[in-house]
């Protein structure tokens, strides 16, 4: 009873939950000094890979093996997660000559990847296997062994995964990031396979969410307000605004609902007269291929609602308004 009282002190638990941290920190740490021809050894077999990366594990490596393959579809690298059971009653069959098995199992005694090599070698699939014990039944059977080391759990009785997993987790990140690397992984790449969310948003470009085309607004410089005005009405989208363009068809000006509305609070305004007499000139202009997140950016610092996109020739190819960037979720 003394001990479980002693447990259950505030201290005593920030202290035990402290060693966990600080085993599972350890853990990861050691990993740097047994990257070697191993480690590039399953880099090379990876970027090498013809068809899919097919990870495989079986408990908690299981579910980091599932994470390995995620993180390598979200850069670009066909992968899937097989589980190791449904494999030998068929599953293995999604498995093709010319793809590559990356086993994770911390013992290397897994039965059930075990079973599996035999009939991955008469494949032809190469194995690539992580695991603390280079030479367990799984290491001898691999084609390359990424050795993660002896570890110790961060456990109270030390059989519970968890400085291990961090281990094959933090390992499989390295693979997978270092290939990514390699292979020049870009934000716009990185983009094409998260069109959805945050990360879509982040990467998202100014052309593909501006008004371009019959729902670019423009008008000449010399054109009357009351033509601006049609123009704006009669854009599709209704945008609220209108790009001035000079005889070359480069941008001159914008003029907007609100500016027409300021004038004629202020009877100022006379419909007949030129649009580039009343029109925003030198307006603040941004590129079809910055972000929208710059352009979101632009519009805040300088409290405008619409942002002229304009080519390299000073040409106005679209325009962003902010029910765009309410529309792609970047506001």
């Amino acid at each position: 009873m003394a001990a479980s009282r002693r447990r259950s002190t505030r201290r005593a638990q920030l202290t035990w939950a402290r060693t966990v941290l600080d085993t599972e920190a350890r853990a990861i740490a050691s990993l740097s000094s047994k990257l070697g021809d191993s480690f590039i050894e399953a880099l090379e077999l990876l970027g090498a890979c013809k068809g899919r990366v097919v990870t495989m594990g079986i408990g908690k490596p299981g579910f980091i093996a599932q994470k390995l393959s995620a993180t390598l579809a979200s850069t670009g690298v066909p992968s899937l997660y097989l589980h190791p059971a449904e494999a030998a009653h068929g599953d293995l069959g999604r498995v093709a000559t010319g793809d590559v098995v990356v086993a994770l199992s911390n013992s290397g005694t897994t039965e059930e990847i075990l079973r599996l090599l035999v009939p991955l070698k008469r494949q032809r699939v190469k194995v690539v296997a992580l695991t603390s014990d280079p030479k367990s039944p799984l290491a001898r059977g691999s084609d390359v062994v990424v050795d993660i080391g002896a570890i110790d759990e961060a456990c109270p009785i030390g059989l519970v995964p968890t400085a291990s997993s961090a281990a094959l987790l933090a390992m499989s990140d390295a693979l997978a990031m270092t290939l990514a690397w390699q292979r020049e992984l870009t934000p716009e790449r990185y983009a094409h396979f998260h069109p959805g969310g945050k990360l879509g948003r982040s990467v998202l470009k100014v052309k593909e969410v501006m008004r371009a085309g019959d729902a670019n607004p423009l008008v000449r410089d010399s054109a009357s307000i009351s033509k601006a005005l049609v123009v704006m009405t009669n854009t599709p989208g209704r945008p609220g605004a209108t790009n001035v363009i000079d005889r070359a068809g480069k941008l001159v000006g914008i003029f907007t609902d609100g500016d027409f509305r300021r004038l004629a609070e202020q009877g100022h305004i006379e419909l007949g007269n030129a649009v580039s007499s009343v029109m925003a000139k030198r307006p603040r202009t941004i590129g079809p291929d910055e972000l929208v997140l710059t352009a979101a950016a632009m519009m805040r610092e300088t409290k405008v609602d619409q942002l002229p996109v304009v080519d390299s020739h000073g040409r106005p190819v679209g325009l962003v308004d902010v029910q765009d960037l309410l529309a792609a979720r970047v506001v």
